[in-house]
């Protein structure tokens, strides 16, 4: 009898053990990916001071994002049809010294959260960060923009889970290799996968989209929050 007793004991502080580490394994896994985006981002901005260096191709790397994105203006992103149907990057940022298709990183301080930003929205991109999606503004800034970045709203890792939680005015950041530039969150709304008007470049505006599937753990529609960018005064 005292033998089962001990087999029952040491069994319910197994099951006890298991069940913490079930609990905090996602609390594990947001510090160790929190701590893989700081190594990333230390790396990405010694990359940009020893880019600035070599200047010309910083600023051909810029011209040609602004070009880009003058060209998805006035061409009406005539290319876009849903909001993830765009695996491939437009620009190869490895042609300008960047690598991984590593065009910055988002910040938004109202959820806790800090991505990189890759080029192209396919899977393995998406596991690791948030997107920009082709045929949306480059993260560079300038009138006639809308730059759309993706994000999973992930189990393990939060990413956009709390995408819903921002409220009007809450701060956005867009680091990428040349500044950081700063939007304030002004519109929350929800839209069906084809409505991709409501993701388009809106004239004499200069904006961000952050959107992700909606409802958590299903992606019948979008939940998208636009930001206006906010001027130094």
């Amino acid at each position: 009898m005292g033998s089962l007793r001990r087999w029952l004991v040491l069994l319910a502080v197994v099951l006890f053990l298991l069940g913490g580490g079930l609990l905090l394994y996602p609390t594990l896994s947001s510090a160790k990916y929190r701590g893989g985006v700081a190594e990333i981002k230390q790396e990405f901005l010694k990359d940009k001071g020893s880019q600035a260096e070599r200047e010309p191709a910083s600023e051909r790397l810029y011209e040609k994002l602004k070009e880009e994105n003058q060209r998805l203006f006035e061409t009406n992103q005539a290319d876009l049809i849903d909001a993830f149907s765009y695996e491939q990057p437009g620009v190869d940022l490895s042609e300008y010294g960047i690598k991984d298709n590593l065009i910055g990183f988002i910040a938004i301080e109202a959820i806790g959260v800090e991505l990189p930003i890759y080029l192209g929205a396919n899977t393995e991109q998406l596991k690791k960060g948030a997107v920009h999606l082709t045929q949306t503004s480059y993260p560079v800034g300038g009138e006639n923009t809308n730059t759309v970045i993706a994000a999973h709203r992930g189990n393990k890792v939060p990413m956009f889970r709390n995408i819903h939680k921002i409220k009007i005015g809450d701060t956005v950041t867009i680091t990428n290799f040349r500044e950081v530039i700063t939007y304030h969150a002004a519109e929350l709304k929800f839209i069906a996968p084809a409505q991709i008007d409501e993701i388009k470049i809106q004239s004499g505006r200069e904006l961000l989209t952050l959107l992700s599937c909606d409802p958590l753990g299903l992606n019948y529609r979008r939940i998208v929050v636009v930001c206006e960018r906010v001027m130094a005064k």
